[in-house]
């Protein structure tokens, strides 16, 4: 699926379309989860030619939910596959990837965490960060923004923004670490994020990203009602599945 207020290819991909079967069926994107390393593959090759990209466009990062913001540039391409003894496998530790290089495409994996993907018409810059809850409650998302403003004079007022599928409020329960960490960041403003039943808590990622983004300079920010755990068989869901799964991803490309 793709945001209507990106103009430049881009995808949040779903489970379906792919070659992988079992617990991975179908399109797996995940190359260490236990699938068939040549099923993976083919799940690539048929994402990059529906989206008209090379394999070698793609760049990617460990993700650790953590806060870590890389620029990517023409030099990180052509690596999604080396192996780890390969002298060229770099596996920096990064949860957001930020670019103004044409031709790279960004790629962060989620399977209930945030996608947000990024994008600067005026600047040609784009980024892609994976958010989950603890990124979230660090304020990764404006700290995406302000190193798109460091590193390409961004301004915050140009940037577009997707929030793509990821765990919804209605399924998001935690207890009360959760709630108090997003109180930390939101402070009064937490109180449109978060529903207490006893001492459970629901929390809203995506307003609560959408609230980061705004305050970091943002206005077009575009948000999906879809929500991974209840729609099961169309995306990856950690919680769902209890860990069981494949993973699915977002990507965004800077044209040539």
């Amino acid at each position: 699926m793709t945001a209507p207020n990106i103009d430049t290819t881009h995808a949040f991909t779903t489970r379906t379309g792919g070659v992988s079967s079992g617990i991975y069926k179908s399109l797996n994107l995940a190359q260490r989860a236990g699938d068939d390393p040549d099923d993976v593959k083919e799940n690539y090759s048929l994402l990059c030619s529906a989206l008209g990209i090379s394999i070698d466009d793609i760049v990617c990062s460990a993700q650790v939910h953590g806060i870590n913001i890389r620029c990517v540039s023409q030099e990180d391409r052509g690596r999604l596959f080396l192996p780890a003894s390969h002298p060229l496998f770099s596996p920096y530790q990064a949860d957001g990837l930020i670019t103004n290089t044409r031709g790279v495409a960004l790629m962060v994996y989620t399977a209930d965490c945030v996608p947000i993907l990024l994008y600067d018409p005026l600047k040609k810059a784009a980024g892609a960060v994976h958010a989950g809850w603890r990124g979230t409650a660090a304020g990764i998302a404006g700290i995406a923004v302000q190193k798109m403003v460091d590193e390409y004079g961004c301004s915050p007022s140009d940037i577009k923004a997707a929030i793509g599928p990821c765990i919804s409020k209605c399924c998001f329960e935690t207890d009360s670490d959760v709630a108090d960490a997003v109180t930390a960041v939101l402070k009064e403003d937490a109180g449109m994020c978060i529903s207490q039943s006893g001492k459970k808590y629901k929390i809203d990622l995506k307003e609560i990203n959408r609230i980061l983004l705004f305050k970091a300079g943002l206005t077009d920010i575009t948000i999906s009602d879809e929500c991974t755990s209840c729609l099961g068989d169309k995306y990856w869901s950690h919680r769902k599945t209890q860990g069981h799964r494949g993973t699915q991803a977002a990507i965004i490309r800077l044209g040539s």
